[in-house]
């Protein structure tokens, strides 16, 4: 009977072992990723405009990135190139529900609607043909969709 007693003795104690370790899994720090530093501001664009407030510039890969999520309601900005000329990729950060659409005049002009659903920043890519090197200027403004007239 010892040798039975021994291992039942030895199944309870591996037991309470397993739960004291469960236990104390909660309150142990598992090693884990810090989140990447943010992209080091850059000055790529002269920005003017919405009462001097500042948009932050840095690049995304090769995407120049205007940092919009500080602005709301309406407002805009005149964004003009420096002397090495405009970014090949120009977007703009937004935050959904912030306003309704932004819009972009250069050589042409694009209205980009913004989805209010969602909390995190979004990056809204101009598309090709918007400015070309000859461009001297991009108007951008942002705040309520336009009302459709029937």
């Amino acid at each position: 009977m010892r040798p039975r007693m021994r291992a039942r003795r030895a199944a309870r104690a591996s037991a309470a072992a397993l739960l004291l370790l469960a236990a104390g899994c909660g309150h142990l720090h598992w090693p884990h990723k810090s989140p990447p530093p943010p992209p080091p501001p850059v000055h790529e664009l002269d920005v003017s405009g919405s009462g001097g407030a500042s948009y932050p510039q840095s690049w995304k890969r090769n995407t120049l990135l205007v940092d919009l999520s500080s602005a709301g309601g309406t407002g805009g900005i005149t964004v003009k190139p420096l002397e090495d000329g405009w970014p090949v990729r120009l977007a703009f950060r937004v935050t959904p529900g912030a306003f309704a659409v932004l819009t972009v005049k250069g050589d042409e002009r694009v209205s980009l609607p913004i989805n209010p659903t969602g909390s995190a920043p979004i990056d809204l890519e101009l598309p090709p043909g918007l400015y070309t090197a000859k461009t001297a200027q991009l108007e951008v403004s942002w705040g309520a969709a336009p009302v459709a007239v029937q």
